[in-house]
């Protein structure tokens, strides 16, 4: 009874902790989702922000048009640095400190971007003179700063892309010339005598005493009687005693 009772307790622990489990991921899953769309809106948003302000520069003029010019230009150099930031920054990780100065400098052209929003509807047009100067330097600056790092990173990527270039193709040569190795094996082969041919040249002197020594094959080359016998050499040095001259007294 008792260990049926613990095999029950498991079970439910079981079942509790899988439960928790899966409330914790869906949970999670919920979080990703929502700020996935709320990226996703505030994407959108800045689009269309973004739209609005270039059509104000196109349909309003005085002081309305300029205020969305300075908001325009501030907007696209923060995001077109953003992108090139992010972009770069899976290759080369020192771009995370750039991408962390480019936050902070965001912060400051939003807290721009509402002053600028709040002077557009401001109706008085001597405020708005007299507040537009300043905001526009301010802007500039913001602008400045996220225009130097972007073009820096883009410098950076660049160098980085031309030293791998060089590398690739300093690899690349270095194979071709291993691929072409058969050149200079085939010109060096070329130059020393074939092994068939070494073969054929060191064989002839082998064959001409070969053919002298194989005279049982042929009707020039039989040995003779005397060489049979083991008479050869006696019989030579007594004809070479018989045409010696003589020179005893019967020469007289």
């Amino acid at each position: 009874m008792d260990v049926f009772g613990v095999m029950i307790g498991l079970v439910l622990l079981f079942g509790i902790a899988t439960l928790v489990l899966a409330v914790v991921g869906t949970v999670k899953a919920a979080k990703a989702v929502a700020a996935k769309v709320e990226k996703h809106e505030a994407n959108a948003r800045r689009a269309v922000e973004t739209a609005t302000l270039k059509a104000k520069t196109y349909t309003k003029i005085g002081p309305p048009a300029q205020i969305a010019n300075v908001r325009l230009k501030l907007r696209t150099s923060l995001d077109g640095t953003r992108q090139v930031l992010e972009g770069g920054v899976a290759q080369d990780g020192q771009l995370g400190e750039s991408l962390a100065l480019l936050t902070r400098l965001d912060a400051h052209a939003a807290e721009l971007d509402g002053e600028l929003r709040v002077l557009e509807r401001e109706p008085d047009t001597a405020r708005i003179a007299a507040k537009l100067p300043e905001l526009r330097e301010r802007a500039e600056r913001i602008t400045h700063a996220a225009e130097t790092m972007r073009w820096a990173a883009q410098d950076r990527m660049h160098r980085f892309a031309d030293d791998e270039l060089s590398r690739l193709s300093q690899e690349c040569e270095s194979e071709a010339g291993a691929l072409r190795h058969w050149d200079t094996a085939g010109g060096a082969s070329g130059a020393a005598p074939a092994p068939g041919a070494a073969a054929g040249a060191g064989a002839a002197p082998g064959t001409a005493s070969g053919a002298a020594r194989a005279g049982l094959t042929d009707g020039r080359g039989r040995p003779s009687a005397e060489d049979l016998l083991g008479l050869a050499d006696p019989l030579a040095k007594l004809a070479q005693r018989l045409r010696k001259p003589s020179t005893g007294p019967s020469a007289g």
